[in-house]
């Protein structure tokens, strides 16, 4: 039994862990978590820890807050705490658009996933922006949450769709290890549809000086090539290789020039890459995607998971919609590329709530696999509001009515208005926690969470965001609850098999 627990103090048991010659353990004080450490007199570790001292049994016992400074000194002293590379291993990523799911995180994966590595940091600089948060606080959110629950076995943690070096350089400095690319604005749609004297005019304005390349050496790699993928082929003709190269030849570029950056800046710490070109119109080839990936590969980047554009539509917060039959096929081509030009994993973006594909995806990528979530966490915190909480729900509900159709602007959702609006029309209290499984409303209260998160009133007050977060902070056990029987579904399909 570890020394701690003889300190009067209100420990998180499944916390407490002796290592690093030291007795460690997260404990809650009037609302708040504080890091408690019994360590040796003089121990080093002293001075990377903030915090009250005092004597316990001939040992320093450090009383702390759960601040920047003690989460980072907890990553260096717990190195599982501290992410790392993941690598093709089957993974998961959760994102927590308030800080406090981590904890129902982590219990999800114990319950029905433990082979699958978690990726407990999660976040898109859009969602930082919308929820004002910082990669340094998304990151400080996630340790304390794996601290609480025990988790020992390691994470990574994911700086979600990135656009400029800028973006790499705060979430590198912040210790994210998973870097996901996003060149969609360099995707060129209109290459699906063009006829073949603007396909002409684009392929002779493509970047070639930035793709170290050349339209006769281009031709003379691809055209005739077979890429064998096993039980089917890719290969290029002229108006095939010209499509592909229009759409994706600048996105192409920008990740080069993206993973470049983030090699110098990384300074010879690990890191990994996924590349998306997941938010475009229109979805990507197999032969789209063969050419993307061998033009990396020329390029000198490594990815370990790339998430093309799939058929169907992988909407916010709801099930996929399309054709099943379709998306098989699709996968099954996407995988087999993934597996011989790789491997690398398939990224399933968007895949909060894709409950239909989740078996096909996982059988077809045979563990070259990740899946993304992350406002799901989000709409099961509203849940909870809903069940225990109405009237704080009802103003949220209200609230995210007035702004849905500004904030859906970003997003793919389909979700009506007015259909939103009837559907909370005379529910009774008890009722509304089912509003979280309507199709409109959910799409709703997926989109504006940060529109929720951060309004303020006429006194510039917020308005929403500190009462949803002091509720959850009162009911810890009901969010976690909530969080592990949710996520539960999305992961068990993908738990390798014994």
């Amino acid at each position: 039994m570890s020394a701690l627990s003889s300190l009067d103090l209100d420990l998180y048991p499944r916390s407490i862990v002796s290592a690093a010659h030291a007795d460690w353990a997260l404990a809650r004080d009037k609302g708040e978590r504080r890091l408690v450490a019994l360590l040796p007199a003089g121990s080093p570790a002293l001075n990377e820890l903030e915090g009250e001292r005092g004597e316990h049994q001939g040992r320093t016992l450090v009383v702390g807050p759960a601040s920047p400074h003690n989460a980072e000194a907890l990553r260096r002293l717990l190195p599982w705490l501290a992410p790392a590379p993941i690598g093709t291993r089957t993974s998961a990523g959760m994102g927590d658009r308030l800080g406090l799911a981590t904890p129902g995180h982590v219990r999800a994966v114990r319950a029905a996933a433990p082979g699958v590595a978690p990726i407990f940091a999660q976040q898109s600089i859009r969602e930082m922006s919308r929820t004002g948060r910082t990669p340094c606080q998304v990151l400080d959110d996630a340790t304390w949450g794996a601290f609480e629950e025990g988790w020992r076995d390691g994470v990574g943690a994911d700086a979600d769709h990135l656009k400029t070096p800028e973006e790499i350089d705060r979430c590198l400095e912040a210790g994210f290890t998973l870097f996901t690319f996003d060149p969609g604005a360099f995707v060129d749609g209109s290459a699906d549809s063009a006829d073949p004297v603007a396909l002409k005019q684009a392929m002779e304005a493509l970047p070639w000086a930035a793709l170290e390349d050349s339209p006769p050496a281009l031709a003379g790699r691809y055209l005739g090539r077979v890429f064998d993928l096993g039980p089917s082929a890719v290969t290029f003709d002229g108006a095939t290789l010209t499509r592909a190269a229009v759409k994706y030849g600048a996105a192409v570029a920008h990740v080069k020039d993206l993973s470049r950056h983030l090699a110098q800046a990384a300074r010879g710490r690990a890191f990994e890459v996924e590349v998306s070109v997941d938010e475009t119109d229109t979805p990507t080839s197999h032969a789209e995607h063969a050419y993307v990936a061998t033009e990396l590969a020329r390029l000198g980047v490594r990815w370990v998971s790339l998430a093309p554009r799939f058929v169907g539509r992988f909407e916010k917060g709801v099930d996929y919609i399309g054709d099943l039959a379709a998306f098989e096929q699709h996968i099954a081509g996407h995988a087999a590329i993934a597996a011989a030009l790789g491997p690398y994993k398939l990224s399933l973006h968007s895949g909060s709530d894709k409950f239909s594909i989740y078996p096909v995806a996982a059988r077809l990528a045979r563990g070259l696999v990740h899946l993304k979530t992350a406002g799901t966490s989000y709409l099961e915190a509203l849940r909870v509001a809903a069940a225990l909480e109405p009237a704080l729900f009802r103003e949220i509900y209200r609230f995210a009515c007035e702004r849905y159709e500004e904030d859906r602007a970003s997003y793919h959702v389909s979700a009506r208005l007015d259909r939103a609006v009837a559907a909370a029309a005379s529910v009774r209290d008890e009722e509304l926690p089912a509003l979280l499984d309507h199709f409109d409303a959910r799409q709703v209260l997926h989109v504006t969470f940060g529109s929720v998160l951060t309004a303020t009133d006429s006194g510039g007050r917020p308005r929403f965001g500190d009462r949803l977060m002091a509720f959850l902070r009162r009911s810890p056990e009901a969010y976690a609850d909530a969080l592990e029987r949710h996520l539960v579904r999305h992961l068990a399909p993908f738990a390798p098999q014994q």
